[in-house]
């Protein structure tokens, strides 16, 4: 897919090169030169504009990219501008960052794609991994179901996977497993990154290994307690 990023901060700036990293093509727009020198190396094209003038974010190719992304999120008004101005332009599909919920509520009046809330989601999903204390990302289901990712306890290392039985000793169900491989981005730089593990039940865990799980955070600490014993 091909993504324009308007707003090439801390959030901006690391979405563009996740997302680069991942095989998607990726523009960067962003009125601070010293912000598009730093990332035009990393991303397929970086222009320094002021998207808040509608001639210069028309001239960006609105029309040849899959989604737009407006990142800006401490400059309140220029982010409730350009997405205005998207809207006047007729992008098709627009994503925009709120910091605050002030900014999400008039953000809801576009009528845009999503509305990405990276703060308030990664304090909420911080809050919940500090309490299982065992160095995971979470994603919640419900109020007690989570999917979770974390790396393989050194003891399973070596061990079958048909072997492992993490429903039965911890309540846990382990839906899949990544491990490192290199991989080029559309740049051509090459950097290990987790690649799914195809049939892992016929493999062996190796050091480096992710396990992703469905469970409750009880599970979860049930599983480290007995590692940590």
């Amino acid at each position: 897919m091909r993504y324009l990023i308007i707003g090439l901060g801390i959030y901006g700036s690391n979405l563009a090169i996740d997302l680069t990293n991942m095989g998607h093509e990726v523009i960067g727009a962003d009125s601070n030169p010293s912000l598009v020198e730093a990332i035009k190396n990393y991303i397929s094209t970086a222009y320094i504009v002021d998207a808040t003038d509608e001639a210069a974010l028309a001239a960006l190719p609105l029309k040849n990219v899959d989604l737009v992304i407006v990142a800006i999120g401490e400059n309140f008004g220029a982010s409730i501008r350009i997405v205005a101005l998207l809207k006047k332009l007729e992008t098709k599909h627009i994503y925009a960052r709120a910091i605050d919920k002030l900014h999400e509520s008039i953000l809801e009046s576009f009528q845009i794609d999503r509305i990405l809330t990276p703060e308030q989601r990664a304090a909420f999903d911080l809050v919940n991994e500090m309490e299982v204390d065992a160095g995971i990302t979470s994603l919640r289901i419900d109020d007690d179901t989570f999917i979770m990712k974390f790396k393989a306890p050194d003891e399973f290392t070596g061990t079958p996977y048909h072997s492992l039985d993490l429903d039965k000793d911890f309540n846990l169900h382990l839906i899949a497993v990544t491990r490192p491989a290199p991989k080029r981005n559309v740049l051509g730089i090459e950097r290990n990154h987790p690649a799914m593990l195809p049939d892992f039940m016929e493999q062996t865990v190796e050091s480096g290994d992710i396990f992703i799980c469905q469970g409750s955070k009880e599970a979860y600490q049930h599983l480290y307690r007995h590692i940590n014993h």
